[in-house]
């Protein structure tokens, strides 16, 4: 593989020094880019740009030709391992994603068993490979996947936002369930990041994104061990170097203690936390990214640059932060208004990297 020209990401991510504090944006890739939307056009179906080597290889880049940005992530999708399990991944437009079947009995649940990744997913895998040779070292690759409880609640519940009562009574009433629907993802998951970096990833995240939904102690028992499995079991090297890894949990600021205890090398955070308080609780252990409100992107470029010299100040004079948003990049935000934010980045935050 080629060498890195940027590598200030992957050494933010392990606090080490660097000259400016890297910037990447969650769903980077997407509807708010024109070009993207005449790819999706012309891929037919989400599912369908997912699974083309080629387009996805072409949309994960998009960004990167448009914005100076310090990390590049595969384009893909959290729900691709339920997929690959025989749940029926569709996508009804203006709705989400959705299932054709879902796992609420007994019988079903017991059959779930950990896919082929190097068949059921190689899509996947051969994307990753792909991008790498496409970026030929311009800028880091992300890997990622969804966390354990989060995929379960699409299993279970076949849909995304919801109220979440359907596996909130699996796990209360029959916890036993639902530990076997995360245990089997949890390998699942691991499999496949695996395979993603084997194939090239330089770094993965693992999106918790219902973990907020959970109470205190249900958090810790169905999210936060089987993020931490999954960590325990990743590649932590490869190409000589090492593979860093995230945890995000959206609305999970009142846990950051016990992230931080997983062993992953940084710490997601939305929008809802102070970064310099999120830094004070847990001191070196790891870094962090975030933590911008997507919102504010659909203000003013002069509204944006505001919100980023703040940010960059509440984190302070140090390494280990990582500027992202609190959540995925909206579809209405001007890329003008997201351009300023990159650019904001990089020309505030060289001051706090003495």
């Amino acid at each position: 593989m080629t060498s890195l020209k940027n590598d200030v990401f992957l050494r933010a991510l392990q606090r080490q020094r660097t000259p400016y504090t890297p910037v990447w944006m969650m769903r980077q890739a997407g509807r708010y880019l024109p070009e993207y939307r005449e790819t999706r056009k012309k891929a037919g179906s989400f599912m369908d740009l997912c699974k083309n080597t080629d387009l996805a290889t072409e949309v994960t880049l998009q960004p990167l030709d448009r914005f100076p940005l310090d990390a590049a992530i595969l384009f893909s999708d959290i729900l691709t391992i339920p997929d690959a399990m025989g749940l029926g991944l569709y996508f009804e437009e203006g709705e989400g994603p959705k299932f054709e079947r879902t796992l609420r009995e007994e019988s079903d649940i017991r059959k779930l068993a950990v896919p082929d990744i190097g068949s059921e997913l190689r899509y996947v895998t051969d994307a990753v490979s792909q991008i790498r040779r496409a970026l030929d070292g311009r800028v880091p690759l992300i890997g990622f996947s969804g966390s354990p409880w989060t995929l379960a609640t699409y299993m279970v519940e076949g849909r995304g936002g919801t109220d979440f009562l359907t596996i909130k009574q699996m796990a209360y009433a029959r916890p036993d369930l639902l530990h076997h629907i995360l245990s089997v993802t949890a390998q699942a998951v691991t499999a496949y990041l695996n395979a993603q970096i084997a194939a090239g990833a330089q770094a993965v995240m693992i999106f918790d994104s219902w973990g907020g939904a959970l109470s205190h102690h249900a958090y810790q028992e169905f999210s936060l061990q089987y993020m931490q499995q999954i960590v325990s079991g990743l590649t932590k090297e490869s190409e000589g170097r090492v593979v860093p890894s995230i945890v995000f949990t959206k609305g999970g600021g009142l846990w950051l203690e016990s992230q931080a205890e997983t062993g992953a090398d940084a710490l997601g955070l939305d929008w809802t936390i102070s970064l310099g308080e999120a830094r004070k609780r847990v001191g070196s252990k790891v870094a962090l990214q975030g933590n911008m409100d997507p919102a504010i992107l659909l203000s003013t470029p002069e509204a944006v640059e505001k919100e980023v010299a703040r940010i960059l100040a509440d984190y302070g004079i140090g390494n280990g932060h990582v500027f992202n948003l609190g959540h995925g990049i909206t579809q209405f935000t001007p890329h003008e208004n997201a351009e300023a934010m990159i650019k904001a980045v990089h020309a505030i935050s060289s001051k706090y990297h003495l």
